[in-house]
């Protein structure tokens, strides 16, 4: 069986056949740099991560894309709220973005274009599409005109009739569902030129833009959180195919993390940012975790089911621990068990391709039990290559310095800091402002430094 996936599209499971044989080519909407990251938004990384090994697993080679969306509503508004430049805003978070990939130990892309560094070839697609019919300018403005395509709607399966943007302005539109191509510059916004005045990109046209600078007019996967179908994945599919560019071949979405069954995002204030989360448990536990169910699945987050994920992942690591103990190394060499490719080529079927991974420990701690030295090695290989597809191999690198014993001593840290910043808190909400620098002091002298941020109190230890 050869890799199939389901196609959002087209709304079935399809064979995946690149454009080029040998190849793979990917383009993930990477974030909106406006504030620090959390677990749901890390899924998306994850998921096109795990993706990206699997295809690469017998030297395909893959492009993937993942873009930086450095200017955006959210982020000006952000930065002014903290009297910052709105560069320095998004590139501080930018640089966090960075650091929750690179700690969960996702593949750097092959490329991370932001959205700023691509207003030429913003400027040329617009181009295209007034030319064609496609788009118009009003006043500095740039509109799509929905009308004017007839596909508008295919990747959705919405109605056009049942369709709004959901944007409050509609300066010169020729419909209310016509989008933003181009937004005209205002009083103290960032701005560049255009042939129809300063202004700044809409949030669809830079992705369109930048897919086909990195990839070409038709590329292989594009993929996105589940909330991006639309508009922001339709207008992306519209203006594209409108210029003339196939663009996407196959399109791929995760699923959102939950809290009480609603979607995890900052505006609703149930967030678990992920330098909080690996104060709690180790990186590699925490993407066990993240991508052990089907990405097209919700993860409805809890500690009881984050804290099972850990119980989990010991097995694994403990296996491989008592192997190397007993035959030393273990190659990453070894064949992957049947079961976990016909899982990972039937759409990614994480759940399934884990539970294949643990029968094959159960077989080597039995193995092992036996004395059979030798077959537990094999089932130890075995169980490396499919945990490395998975980015979860104990036997890393990346994660050999990341042991249980420094784990528990940071847990333990982390309670008591935790509880001295409740007691801040309640001393700030109080008013009793001495109380509270108190023990901030208190906290430097023990070498935590502690800053407040819109998600709450972050603390570090002075020479992380």
């Amino acid at each position: 069986m050869s890799l199939h996936i389901y196609d959002t599209a087209s709304r079935s499971m399809r064979e995946f056949h690149p454009q080029v044989n040998g190849t793979a080519s990917i383009y993930v909407c990477g974030a909106t740099v406006q504030g620090v990251p959390h677990i749901g938004h890390v899924r998306s990384g994850l998921n096109f991560d795990v993706l990206r090994r699997w295809l690469a697993r017998d030297g395909a080679e893959v492009t993937l894309v993942r873009n930086v969306t450095d200017i955006d509503d959210k982020i000006l508004t952000k930065a002014a709220e903290h009297d910052k430049p709105w560069w320095a805003w998004a590139y501080k978070h930018e640089l966090a973005f960075e650091d929750a990939y690179n700690a969960l130990g996702c593949l750097p892309p092959t490329y991370a274009p932001r959205a700023t560094g691509h207003v030429t070839q913003m400027v040329e697609l617009m181009q295209r599409l007034i030319d064609k019919g496609h788009a118009y300018d009003v006043d500095g403005d740039v509109y799509f005109d929905v009308r004017s395509f007839p596909e508008y709607g295919a990747l959705s399966g919405r109605k056009l009739d049942d369709q709004q943007q959901g944007e409050t302005e509609v300066r010169g539109k020729r419909d209310p569902r016509d989008f933003t191509l181009w937004k005209a510059a205002k009083p103290g916004e960032p701005s560049w030129p255009t042939p129809w005045g300063n202004g700044r990109p809409g949030w669809h046209l830079e992705c369109s833009a930048m897919a086909t600078t990195y990839l070409g007019g038709t590329f292989d996967i594009h993929g996105g959180g589940l909330d991006l179908i639309f508009p922001h994945h339709e207008n992306e599919q519209a203006q594209s195919r409108a210029a003339g560019d196939g663009f996407a071949n196959y399109w791929m979405h995760n699923y959102w993390v939950t809290m009480s069954g609603e979607k995890m995002a900052k505006s609703l204030g149930n967030t678990v940012s992920i330098p909080a989360m690996l104060k709690l448990v180790r990186a590699q536990e925490l993407r066990y975790y993240l991508v052990s169910p089907h990405y097209r699945s919700h993860i409805e987050y809890s500690e009881e089911a984050l804290q099972e994920a850990v119980t989990s992942y010991a097995r694994i690591e403990s296996f491989l621990r008592r192997v190397a103990e007993r035959v030393g190394q273990i190659q990453l060499r070894g064949d992957m068990c049947p079961d976990f490719v016909v899982a990972m080529d039937n759409d990614l079927n994480t759940p399934q391709a884990v539970a294949a991974l643990h029968n094959k420990v159960r077989q080597g701690n039995t193995a092992l039990a036996d004395g059979d030295h030798d077959k537990a090695r094999e089932a130890a290989e075995c169980v490396r290559r499919m945990a490395d597809i998975l980015g979860v191999d104990p036997l890393s690198p990346k994660w050999n310095d990341q042991s249980s014993a420094d784990l528990g001593m940071r847990q333990a840290l982390t309670t008591l800091v935790d509880r001295l910043l409740v007691e801040r808190q309640e001393a700030r909400k109080s008013r009793d402002f001495a109380r509270s620098d108190a023990l901030r002091d208190q906290l430097l002298e023990a070498g935590i430094a502690v800053e407040d941020t819109p998600d709450g109190p972050q603390w570090t230890l002075k020479d992380d």
